[in-house]
């Protein structure tokens, strides 16, 4: 089917927004929770509500508002009147709401995904909750992507600034998520199960919406209902790895993990129920069916492990378009994962994200072809892709026509991680503001033939 670049362009976009629209944070709890007379249902657990004494509700994460709003919305005014609910929930700034007994508690700026002093006090604030509570009573945690950052509870021997300088320093020099939460749960009193060994109730249920690829509930917000399986050797090798001493890391950080690994770990009083609710698999088949229903042939793939670099990705994917289009099969392909990015030195270094990163690779490669029939986009379904206000950026034949007019260099910019500045003046940034959901990236490609 012959289609214009502009209908190109829309028809990625309603496809990637349909995988957003399907992983809704709101939406997630609501199909997974439920009320059945007096028995509370959620996921496969059955929980009678008259022993139960009280209901409290802790978490973090970018979905953390949309959940909390939806357990609210399922309980319902009776049960949250009966049962005495309260709750905590550090979220970014731009997702705090006011709900009726949940506080939502704004531990960050936008598209500034690191720990801050505010996420220092709304953590504290928590393990005071869940060591309050009893042995009647039922906690459920809501965790989600982004909650590594936002629940940050340093350990007492560094500081927040020491435990920033790690995660900095990690993911700059292109750390996978699982090797950056590695240390960052060696490091804190509430991740690596922090947060079960410090709760005092026999029940224990998280629902966790999935930003990692593989649904490793360990990793996910750095796992803090999840029994630790990293070690402070682990820890140690990572930074190793990446020659943090060299980076000018704190010597504490190194000494506290030294003496951490001659002693026994604290064992939970409780065994926690962890309910994953939505992930990046399901916001890809929910792409696949709006292709579908566009007229598209779609192919769809959901990364199960961690994934290479951001560039590499997009250069695959600009070769997948041009063999799409000179061929007979599919003519739209859906993928989702989260890449990495290696960040070049901070003095040269620009603005943007991964996503941004990977659709220049993509433009670089398809720049002396034009891009004639082709549409690519790769967006985060958080609605922010690095320290930026977009989640994402796309490229058609029109956008890789206008960049070349006004002399744009996509190599360039590559190699100063500045996509943000190559894309902005082309209007090909996506903006959508905060989604209240994390399952990682979603990319599209689609041709026309």
């Amino acid at each position: 089917m012959q289609r214009t670049p502009g209908q190109l362009r829309d028809d990625a976009m309603r496809i990637w927004q349909a995988g957003v629209d399907a992983v809704r944070s709101d939406r997630l709890v609501r199909e997974a929770m439920a009320v059945d007379g007096s028995t509370l249902v959620i996921g496969p657990q059955r929980l009678p509500l008259d022993p139960i004494g009280r209901i409290v509700v802790v978490g973090a994460g970018k979905a953390g508002a949309g959940m909390a709003a939806g357990v609210e919305e399922v309980l319902g005014e009776r049960l949250l009147a009966e049962k005495h609910v309260a709750g905590w929930v550090n979220v970014p700034d731009d997702c705090v709401r006011e709900l009726s007994h949940i506080w939502l508690h704004g531990s960050r700026g936008p598209g500034v995904n690191e720990p801050t002093a505010a996420g220092a006090i709304g953590a504290g604030e928590i393990l005071q909750l869940v060591e309050s509570i009893g042995p009647d009573d039922l906690c459920l945690a809501l965790i989600s992507g982004g909650g590594s950052a936002l629940l940050p509870a340093p350990v007492p021997e560094i500081t927040l600034a020491d435990k920033l300088a790690v995660t900095r320093h990690l993911s700059a020099a292109g750390a996978t998520i699982e090797q950056l939460n590695t240390v960052r749960k060696q490091l804190s009193r509430i991740k690596g199960g922090g947060l079960l060994r410090a709760c005092r109730t026999g029940r224990l249920v998280s629902l966790v919406i999935s930003d990692v690829p593989g649904d490793p509930l360990d990793v996910i917000a750095s796992g803090p209902t999840v029994p630790d399986t990293s070690t402070a050797r682990q820890a140690l090798e990572v930074l190793e790895a990446f020659d943090a001493k060299a980076a000018g890391i704190s010597s504490a950080v190194f000494e506290f993990l030294q003496r951490k690994r001659r002693v026994e770990p604290s064992v939970a009083a409780c065994t926690p129920v962890n309910v994953i609710i939505g992930n990046n698999a399901t916001a890809v088949d929910a792409s696949g069916t709006e292709a579908e229903r566009l007229g598209y042939s779609h192919a769809m793939q959901s990364a199960a492990e961690p994934e290479g670099a951001a560039e590499e990705i997009g250069r695959h994917l600009a070769d997948m378009a041009l063999a799409m289009r000179g061929s007979t099969g599919p003519d739209c392909l859906i993928s989702g994962g989260e890449p990495v990015v290696t960040l070049c030195d901070a003095a040269r270094r620009g603005k943007g994200g991964r996503n941004q990163q990977l659709v220049l690779a993509a433009l670089g490669r398809l720049a002396s072809d034009g891009a004639s029939g082709i549409a690519i986009l790769s967006g985060g379904t958080d609605g922010e892709d690095g320290p930026t206000d977009a989640a994402g950026a796309v490229l058609d034949a029109s956008i890789v026509d206008a960049a070349r007019q006004r002399g744009l260099d996509p190599a360039d910019y590559l190699a100063r991680n500045d996509a943000y500045h190559f894309f902005e003046p082309l209007g090909a940034l996506m903006k959508t503001g905060p989604t209240h959901t994390n399952v990682c990236d979603i990319r599209v490609v689609v041709v026309s033939r």
